[in-house]
């Protein structure tokens, strides 16, 4: 019976002990930061190891030993881990009337206090996000090079970063690409403002060895994720197509169908000069080319515009799809007349 009295004994006060012990790290910053502060990321990849959720509120009690996994997966990362051991923070000094802000701080402004510079910033999240193919050409990038900052776009105190939903992504990105916003409003655009796709279908926003970010090397082999049936090979090529389909296409919106940057035949004409009434070259050379032959006429008259009896007239101002349907590219064995049916 004395040994039960002694080690119960024992056991209150090892008890004590640890109830009047100070928490630390992370158990230490929510006993003052609690929801009022922060939304709740214990559900988040920031959150804590155990998978647990209960509210920051009273994080302090529920997760004294084990808030954001300080004594759990080492790999889950702390408050520390971001923002310093921060001890002027945590312990205010007597002598100082505001209290200092963390050693590492985020976004614009901390308070009343200016954040970290962006670089610094970015560093701090690449310590743990610097091994993934996707941010391999951080460094030099047109949004690093902007001195934008992980922190600028992602929400880390949160269970619903709107960067990383398809839903409310655009809303992220068009904070500074307005021109985009303003080009995905015209009646001809790719499915984004319906949530079907999102600028991260097409960009890499954390750096990219092709154009504006483009996910592959180029804009056309990043079209041909999707347009797939418009790489070929064909046995007729497209140069422009070949080249870059941002020649004639305006990827974020147009008011012309099929997101084309102007109608035909104007918007051929910008290379096929030629093709103008009064070019005889431009049409074969001959009649036949139209099948004009068997309505009797012949190639001066097809390109004389003078007197508009013509027969080009039922071509005039008519769009060069009506014959040139496969402008991407085409199997006909045609020489003189490709990319036709």
């Amino acid at each position: 019976m004395r040994k039960i009295v002694v080690s119960l004994l024992a056991g209150l006060c090892l008890l004590g002990a640890a109830w009047a012990e100070e928490p630390t790290g992370s158990a230490f910053c929510v006993t003052c930061h609690d929801e009022e502060d922060m939304p709740d990321m214990t559900g988040t990849a920031h959150g804590p190891a155990s998978g647990k959720k209960p509210p920051m509120k009273a994080a302090a009690e529920a997760l004294a030993s084990r808030v954001m996994g300080d004594t759990g997966n080492p790999r889950s990362p702390t408050c520390i881990s971001c923002h310093g051991p921060s001890e002027a923070h945590s312990y205010k000094p007597d002598n100082v009337k505001d209290l200092p802000k963390p050693d590492r701080t985020f976004g614009k402004t901390y308070g009343k206090q200016s954040a970290i510079a962006a670089e610094e910033r970015s560093q701090v999240c690449q310590g743990c996000h610097d091994g993934d193919s996707k941010r391999a050409l951080w460094a030099g990038s047109q949004h690093h090079a902007a001195d934008i900052a992980c922190d600028s776009c992602h929400q880390v105190h949160t269970k619903r970063d709107k960067v990383l939903r398809k839903a409310t992504q655009t809303e992220v990105c068009y904070n500074c690409h307005v021109e985009q916003r303003t080009q995905m409003s015209k009646v001809s655009h790719h499915p984004v403002p319906e949530g079907r796709m999102t600028c991260s279908d097409c960009h890499n926003v954390h750096g990219s060895a092709g154009p504006k970010l483009a996910k592959r090397d180029s804009f056309t082999d990043t079209c041909y994720t999707c347009h797939a049936e418009k790489r070929g090979p064909f046995l007729q090529q497209h140069s422009p197509v070949v080249e870059d389909c941002a020649n004639c296409h305006s990827p974020h919106g147009s008011t012309v169908a099929g997101l084309l940057k102007s109608r035909a035949p104007m918007l051929c004409q910008q290379c096929h000069t030629p093709h103008v009434a009064g070019n005889v070259g431009a049409l074969g050379g001959q009649a036949g080319v139209f099948g004009l032959a068997a309505l009797g006429q012949t190639a001066p008259q097809v390109t004389n515009m003078s007197n508009g009896k013509n027969v080009v007239n039922l071509w005039q101002g008519r769009s060069c799809m009506n014959c040139h349907t496969q402008v991407h590219g085409s199997n006909s064995p045609s020489i003189t007349n490709p990319l036709m049916r």
